[in-house]
């Protein structure tokens, strides 16, 4: 699989490695209690009920590479700070549709900072953070949504989100240099390497199809 090769390319480097080391215990700590967390998830959805990845979704359409992994990185704007860079970025054309990694509930939408256009969803004990994406944050009757209307997308906060869902489109908000999207994500309110949850993604659906297999539309 292209995204598979592209993340295995993305963890040789000797700077990943580190990382992973780092969050062994965080990754480890995720394997033991997956069952106990799936089961915490949205009640009454039977694709997350069998305590497996078999329900997640790859997040982008239009994948490209993985252009910048979780941790210690140089910052963007060409200093020489070092910056803690809590996500995956993940290089797509502009307007390629960003999905929803897991059934869950929105929990904000944004527009006023660094993250740009942005959703987060909760699921359970998980967050899930997608940032740089097209549109802007209004408001109406029902509440704070993200508009999108080039995209036909509009997202409430509290609405209630299914794996696999369209939730957005890659675009170019908040700080960044080019198209892409921005993945982060949290378990129990700690930030986690989403490259270590995909790896698992893989392995676990590599028997079967899943969510994150159907092909782009």
């Amino acid at each position: 699989m292209k995204h598979l090769k592209s993340l295995q390319t993305l963890a040789s480097s000797t700077f990943v490695k580190r990382l992973l080391i780092i969050t062994l215990g965080i990754a480890t700590a995720i394997t033991v209690s997956l069952s106990q967390t799936v089961a915490a998830l949205e009640p009454g959805s039977d694709e997350i009920a069998t305590g497996t990845w078999q329900g997640a979704s790859f997040p982008v359409e239009g994948f490209q590479g993985y252009t910048s992994p979780f941790g210690y990185r140089q910052s963007p704007d060409g200093s020489y700070n070092q910056e803690f860079h809590r996500g995956l970025d993940m290089a797509a054309p502009e307007g390629s549709y960003v999905r929803s990694w897991w059934t869950g509930k929105v929990v904000e939408v944004s527009d006023g900072s660094a993250c740009g256009t942005s959703v987060v969803i909760e699921s359970g004990n998980w967050e899930h953070v997608y940032c740089h994406m097209q549109g802007r944050v209004e408001k109406d009757g029902n509440g704070k949504y993200l508009s999108d209307r080039s995209g036909g997308l509009q997202i409430y906060e509290g609405q209630a989100i299914p794996a696999g869902a369209r939730i957005g489109r890659v675009g170019m908000t908040g700080r960044t240099t080019g198209p892409h999207l921005h993945w982060g994500l949290k378990y129990s309110r700690q930030w986690v390497d989403p490259a270590l949850v995909l790896r698992a993604m893989y392995a676990e659906q590599s028997s079967g199809r899943s969510v994150s297999s159907i092909p782009n539309p």
